[in-house]
């Protein structure tokens, strides 16, 4: 039956009133639901349906109307894109039929499936793609749906193809709001980790403060580390945060394959168990015991070097996302290489105080400890002389006296700033004229002093110390080993070296003997000469004496940054 003008206009104004109706709503699902309903009332049909197409053309949602719920779960399965439905979505026409089932397209219905005959379907269309469709049946109180059913579902179709649009182009904003705000959720997770790891060099804290950031950003109630010890085997725990800390600690030793914690150390990869208590790799009642349901591990790694395993735990049962565990490995790479710069860190401090205790012994025994012994070897020729000659003796005395108040200046100064005497304005001339005064006034032997024609003045603050040094070492060696008559001193110059050999004529050694039980005097001169860039020979015959000969570089070697 043909509408009249009044009913038709009453109908479009319906429509229109519907159109804005639809529009405001953006909820995609509401959306559909209202379409369908809206068609259903605009056609007079017993049932509708809407179908929505993916990107890729194939059938997304099917909703539908006119059916309960019982109905519809009565039905063997939805539909599928076949028949009627698969024909209209590829059409750009209308479909309306007063029989379906004469429809060569038609294939029937699943069972339990309502009983349907007349049939109106219109695809909805936004520029040349196709959205879906509207499917109606059962035209109510007439066998087929009219013409002007048609034209106002196309009309309908129209509107729910710019809703859907608008809908579609809401719900992607949504996503890209919340993929944005994650995304400022892990920006803020990586500053501050970052802002930890930058910030301290001290182990304990950067592992606090990177094991709390995550438990943080991870919304769980407990956390751990473990480290791997020196034998590269064992997994120690070394912090647990949150609760149940007792259930945690009671196995807090792992081998590498062994449990959670080992078996990602193998690995180097995230592990995560959703269902602790059927998880027979987990190894630890105690925590399942404490209601506890899931658990990431993480490895921390530095390059290719494997520093420990970090695990965070939860009584929770929503899963943890792909872009938690993404996001927990990234913070694994950066927390491993924490670590071991803070490892490297704390190890140089003890290399640098085992250095310093080197250096404070080496100048002890080089400086002040040489100084004391001159002193000795001065008081046993004090001996010899007092009863031959008391002036000479007390003289002698006197000048042991100077001695050994230099000395106890000299281990004053060292207290304060545990430096040694240093060569000041004197210079290494100067210096040397000095050492073999005293050792000339300590004992019976003759020194002869050769120096360079220049006075030295260029030669570098440290390599002059240096070359003294080697020089009080060798003096005192003479001395106090060689018991030699006479030392020969000589020092010359070239364009790029300085060189110093100090010849004795007393006992000699065994170098060979000597390299396996090498004493402080002599690595102690090896040791100077190697720092400032320089080297040392020694060379020793026994029952004739001993050749020190050392050359240090005229300028400071400059080291790549």
């Amino acid at each position: 039956m043909l509408l009249t003008r009044e009913q038709l206009q009453e109908r479009l104004f319906a429509l229109h009133r519907a159109s804005l109706e639809l529009v405001k709503d953006v909820s995609l699902e509401t959306l559909l639901e209202r379409i369908a309903s809206t068609a259903c009332e605009q056609s007079d049909a017993r049932y509708a349906a809407l179908g929505v197409l993916d990107d890729d053309g194939k059938l997304k949602q099917f909703i539908s109307v006119g059916m309960t719920e019982q109905q519809i779960k009565r039905i063997a399965h939805p539909p599928v894109g076949k028949g009627l439905i698969g024909e209209l979505m590829d059409t750009q026409t209308p479909i309306r039929l007063k029989i379906l089932q004469e429809h060569p397209a038609s294939v029937g219905f699943p069972e339990n499936h309502p009983r349907m005959v007349s049939f109106l379907g219109v695809p909805i269309r936004t520029g040349d793609k196709q959205l879906g469709q509207i499917y109606l049946t059962e035209k109510i109180d007439s066998v087929e749906f009219t013409p002007d059913d048609e034209m106002i579902i196309q009309m309908l179709a129209g509107y729910a193809a710019t809703a859907i649009t608008n809908a579609r182009l809401y719900e992607q904003m949504k996503e890209r709001d919340l993929a944005l705000t994650r995304r400022n959720v892990d920006m803020s997770l990586l500053n501050g980790i970052a802002s930890t790891l930058t910030s301290s060099l001290e182990l304990d804290e950067i592992l606090n403060k990177t094991l709390g950031l995550v438990m943080n950003y991870m919304k769980v109630e407990a956390g751990e580390i473990f480290l791997l010890e020196e034998d590269k085997n064992t997994l120690r725990m070394v912090l647990h945060r949150g609760q149940a800390a007792e259930a945690f600690w009671r196995r807090n030793i792992f081998n590498v394959g062994d449990g959670y914690p080992g078996l990602v150390a193998k690995s180097r990869q995230p592990l995560i168990s959703r269902q602790l208590a059927d998880d027979a790799n987990f190894l630890r009642d105690a925590v399942v015991e404490a209601g506890f349901q899931q658990i990431a591990c993480i490895p921390l790694l530095s390059g290719e070097n494997l520093m420990g395993v970090m695990s965070v735990a939860t009584r929770g049962t929503d899963p943890f996302d792909e872009r938690n565990i993404q996001m927990l490995t990234a913070l694994g790479a950066w927390a491993g290489l924490s670590i071991e710069n803070a490892r490297l860190h704390a190890n140089a401090r003890r290399l640098a105080v085992l250095e310093e205790r080197d250096r404070i012994g080496m100048d002890l025994h080089d400086g002040i400890i040489q100084s004391i012994y001159g002193v000795g070897l001065a008081l046993e020729g004090v001996r010899l002389t007092l009863s031959e000659d008391p002036d000479a003796a007390k003289g002698r005395i006197n000048h042991a006296i100077d001695g050994l108040n230099q000395a106890i200046r000299d281990i004053r100064a060292y207290i304060l700033d545990l430096r040694p005497r240093q060569l000041g304005a004197e210079g290494l001339l100067n210096g040397i004229k000095r050492l073999i005064a005293e050792y000339r006034a300590n004992t019976f032997s003759e020194v002869h002093f050769t120096g360079p024609d220049s006075d030295l003045k260029d030669l570098p603050q440290t390599q002059s110390l240096t070359l003294f040094h080697i020089c009080q070492e060798a003096l005192a060696n003479a001395a106090k080993h060689a018991k030699a008559k006479s030392v020969q001193v000589a020092i010359w110059t070239t364009d790029d070296r300085a060189l110093m050999e100090i010849r004795d004529d007393g006992k000699g050694f065994d170098l060979d003997g000597m390299r396996t039980s090498i004493g402080h005097g002599l690595a102690n001169m090896q040791t100077r000469a190697h720092a400032v860039g320089g080297d040392i020979d020694i060379s020793s015959i026994v029952g004739e004496g001993t050749t020190i000969l050392v050359w240090v570089p005229r300028v400071i070697k400059k080291t790549n940054a």
